[in-house]
Order: C-alpha cells, then structure tokens, then sequence
C-alpha cells in the first residue's frame, strides 16, 4: 500500500490526506494557513512523493490545532506507507541550503518515534504561524509514524531556515521511503 488516503475528523479539525510514496512531487495543500501550505508542498515538492492535503480547522481559535492534526494524519499516512518495512530503504539524510540558512535532516523510518529539534528562530511567528509550532507538527508526525528525526537548521532569515527545513526532511522521507528491490526488512532483529 504505497498509496494512501487518510482522513481526521474532530471537534476541532476535519483532514483528507493523500499520500503517494511512488509519485512525481505533485503536491496541493489547503489548510486555511498559507504559509503551512507553502511549506507542505515545497516538502512534497523536493521529496518526489505525492501529496494531496485539504483542512478545515478551529482558525479562528489560532492554527495549532490544524497544523498538529496534520502532522498526525501525515504521520498515520507515512506509517501505512512504511506497512511493515519490507523493502524500503529505510534511512535517509539531507543537507538543504537556502541563502544564509541551512538545515540537516536525518532520518530512521525504522518504527521508533522520536524528535531531536535543533535550531532556533529569531522571532516569535515566521509569517502568522507561532515560531514553536514547526517542532510540535514534526514532534507530532515522527511520533505517529515511527520516525526517528535529528532535525537541526540556522540562519537570519525565519523563512528561509524553515523552508530549508521542510525541503531537507522532504528529500530525506522520500528517499527513506523509496524501495530498494530488497525483500527482507532492513534490521537486525528482522522486523520493526
């Protein structure tokens, strides 16, 4: 099932998300928070899957709720993806400049959930988004995917160590993601 379709609804958010692990980049996402899509699609983008995201949340409220419940639909959809780990590559980095930023993102797609967040914003909101919300929507989909991520970025620019970050974890999920014409799992223990 490298293909799937998951969907979210509560009290406070309503989400279909597709994902396609063997897709082109082909990406939309509408959430309601423009700067969120811009960084999900540019994630989609450069990792060569397919992404389809569309959300309807508590905005009027403030966008936490959205952007974290998106993170859990997009970790639910990546851990379906993975199924049992038969085939996939499984570990994966990348190294993204962008202007005076850079960030590095590897990754273990390996079952274990965990999230090692290093860098830091210089303001309080990068666009309208709180600038702490990026950790907890990365916190949030490792944890429900099983993705062990070291996530550590720097710069002047807010935009563009986040964008750095959203490419660089794209690149890195992509490839651990991508099959590797190997049938066994890729683990000592001979499963996740």
């Amino acid at each position: 099932m490298r293909s799937v379709t998951v969907k979210r609804d509560t009290k406070e958010t309503k989400i279909v998300l597709k994902l396609n692990a063997d897709g082109s980049g082909k990406a939309a996402a509408e959430s309601g928070v423009p700067f969120f899509d811009h960084m999900l699609t540019s994630m989609a983008k450069h990792g060569g899957f397919d992404l389809s995201c569309t959300a309807t949340g508590d905005l009027a409220v403030d966008c936490h709720h959205t952007i974290e419940d998106i993170g859990i639909v997009l970790g639910d959809a990546v851990k379906q993806v993975m199924n049992d780990g038969k085939g996939i590559k499984r570990f994966a980095h990348a190294v993204i400049p962008m202007d005076e930023a850079i960030a590095t993102v590897a990754l273990d797609c390996g079952g274990r959930g965990y999230l090692v967040f290093t860098g830091t914003f210089g303001n309080k909101a990068v666009g309208t988004i709180p600038s702490d919300i990026f950790e907890h929507f990365f916190y949030s989909l490792c944890n429900r995917a099983g993705i062990t991520a070291h996530i550590a970025f720097t710069g002047k620019n807010d935009h563009h160590q986040c964008e750095a970050v959203f490419k660089a974890f794209g690149i890195a999920l992509g490839e651990a993601l991508s099959l590797t014409g190997k049938k066994g799992v890729p683990s000592t223990k001979g499963k996740f």
